[in-house]
């Protein structure tokens, strides 16, 4: 079975972790990975004739506009990650109308495609900020790949649908691809992609595919981070909860996602848009946008 590959295009002192040690106004002067690390993602992929979609950081494209041209000359597709990462639910709407407008006329400029995609900072589309979606409807965007299923601190809509499904919004419909969770006796479990998948067993992450493409007949969605295959990327000092978070499972990192890319059939989001609503039929309001 198919299944999406999505890469949110970063560097390593973009992550929200380590905002208040790393504030925007220190990136440029930071030592940048992300031209290496995209480089080797890009040959990992064409060995394994795999494509995925790039939720790009619309400064990292300012900066390094080379590094978007590369990835959508070698087939992938371009979507947004926002302009200066920042959280969702830290913005009114009127700034993240502005913040998201600027950088997809950016990466469209750049890429010379229309961008249809869109993902949220550390998933911070949740029940607060839901009035994104429509936001994103009005700006043209067609999907979403925001809202994370699940309890956790920072993030999550436990009780949104964990399947792909069409929202309506007074702007319009789009469509929402939720994180994909593993669900046992009521309890939702995240396994696919970030600190999941450098933290947990590579044998539990290929289960928890098969079991959803095989049992549930559904793809899983994957996500990394460039950053998460090179372990030799400089250290930033933050608090303990930080470090844990970025730095867990580095070293492994690389050949878990080797192996995936072979074990597994990999597409772009963008690919799978025509079969969600297709299967949605008539729009209907979505439980996300009830709860």
């Amino acid at each position: 079975m198919r299944n999406a590959l999505t890469i949110d295009l970063e560097d390593y002192y973009h992550v929200s972790a380590f905002k208040k040690q790393m504030p925007a106004g220190r990136w440029s002067s930071q030592q940048s990975r992300v031209e290496r690390n995209t480089n080797l993602l890009l040959d990992w992929l064409d060995e394994a004739k795999c494509t995925a979609t790039f939720f790009t950081l619309g400064w990292l494209a300012e900066q390094r506009p080379q590094v978007v041209r590369q990835v959508s000359d070698r087939g992938h597709e371009i979507a947004c990650h926002s302009l200066q990462h920042r959280t969702v639910y830290e913005m009114t709407p009127e700034e993240f109308r502005d913040d998201t407008l600027r950088a997809k006329l950016l990466l469209e400029d750049i890429s010379s495609r229309p961008v249809k995609g869109y993902r949220a900072p550390s998933f911070s589309i949740t029940k607060n900020s839901l009035w994104a979606l429509t936001i994103l409807a009005e700006l043209g965007f067609t999907y979403d790949s925001s809202i994370f299923p699940v309890r956790h601190a920072d993030y999550g809509i436990p009780q949104a649908p964990r399947l792909p499904h069409t929202v309506q919004t007074p702007a319009g419909p789009i469509v929402e691809f939720p994180m994909s969770t593993l669900e046992f006796r009521g309890y939702r479990s995240p396994f696919a992609g970030g600190a999941y998948l450098r933290l947990l067993p590579y044998w539990y992450t290929r289960w928890g595919i098969r079991y959803l493409n095989v049992f549930e007949q559904r793809p899983a969605c994957v996500y990394l981070h460039p950053w998460e295959i090179d372990p030799e990327q400089p250290s930033m000092s933050g608090n303990f909860t930080a470090r844990i978070r970025h730095y867990i499972g580095l070293r492994n990192t690389p050949g878990k996602v080797r192996n995936l890319i072979r074990d597994f059939e990999f597409h772009p989001l963008g690919a799978f848009v025509p079969e969600v609503v297709a299967l949605d039929g008539e729009l209907h309001p979505s439980a996300a946008c009830n709860s």
